[in-house]
């Protein structure tokens, strides 16, 4: 019995570390492979956001200037997409120089930090299209109402 029970205890002994640095390193894999994963869908969004707000210019501008100015200001300004997108590259930079070297509550860190701004930027995308929707029908709304009112009680066009 005791020649069977040592050696099935030394490879118990050689085969948990081996197993706990496979799972190890299986965790660390699907870490950085889902901070990856994370970034597309980041970029993608900046790009669905990006696409969103450039078909929305047409619709702002059937609007009058008075009333669309701040909503033409914040569709013209790509500044803070192009900030948004140099912050993906650069968490693509941090994994691929310190993805090998980093701590997995570093990493941990790091995935959550982008996960939690996807989901931010899906709220937002969701927001913009919502609010498209809203412009949509009531421009389409004040249209059909001017065209009730008299002449002389219409708004001049904008030139």
């Amino acid at each position: 019995m005791l020649s069977i029970l040592i050696p099935g205890l030394l490879l118990l002994a050689v085969a948990l570390p081996v197993l706990w640095l496979l799972a190890k390193r299986r965790r660390r894999q699907h870490t950085l492979m889902r901070m990856l994963d994370l970034a597309d869908a980041v970029e993608s969004l900046l790009d669905r956001s990006q696409e969103r707000m450039a078909a929305l210019r047409p619709l702002v501008q059937r609007v009058p200037s008075d009333i669309a100015a701040e909503a033409q200001a914040s569709l013209e300004g790509s500044l803070p997409i192009r900030e948004a997108k140099r912050d993906v590259l650069q968490h693509r930079l941090w994994i691929q120089k310190h993805g090998d070297s980093a701590s997995q509550p570093e990493l941990d860190q790091a995935c959550s930090a982008l996960d939690r701004a996807r989901q931010r930027l899906e709220a937002q995308l969701v927001a913009l299209e919502n609010v498209g929707s809203d412009l949509a029908n009531a421009t389409e709304a004040a249209a059909e109402a001017a065209l009730r009112e008299p002449p002389g009680l219409r708004r001049a066009p904008d030139a």
